[in-house]
């Protein structure tokens, strides 16, 4: 089961034509990136003491439907790791109804703030600090 978040479209967070603005979407995504560490038991306090944080790489957003003002949607949050020193955060914005509105693919790293670099294998950093791939990456 994917990691899922309810949102609320606001009424500010429309454009002039009465719909989401597309840099809200991303926000969207961070709210869901940020409510999955948590629910996966990554402890942020721990990671910053140890100055470690993740870094967002690049992030696209495919649109499909539009969002108006008071629309209910759900934010899911899946992470797709390899053997490599990033990572995929995927996001999946969808309406009530079932529509999808939009898909947000991020790349992340996990940085050592010191050596200013990625870490070789996020992952396992991740979860030497309680983070449980299984909520946000199911048969991992």
């Amino acid at each position: 089961m994917t990691f899922r978040v309810p949102l609320q479209v606001r009424s500010y967070e429309l454009d002039a034509l009465g719909h989401v603005n597309h840099a809200v979407y991303h926000q969207y995504g961070e709210v869901a990136r940020v409510a999955g560490f948590q629910a996966a038991g990554c402890d942020w306090d721990a990671l910053v003491a140890r100055r470690m944080a993740p870094v967002l790489l690049s992030t696209t957003v495919n649109f499909r439907r539009e969002l108006r003002a008071d629309e209910h949607v759900e934010a899911s949050c899946e992470a797709k790791f390899g053997s490599g020193k990033s990572f995929h955060l995927d996001t999946v914005i969808t309406k009530a109804d079932g529509t999808i509105s939009a898909d947000i693919t991020c790349v992340l790293g996990l940085m050592d703030l010191e050596a200013r670099k990625l870490v070789a294998d996020p992952k396992s950093v991740l979860e030497s600090f309680g983070f449980d791939a299984e909520i946000l990456a199911p048969g991992s």
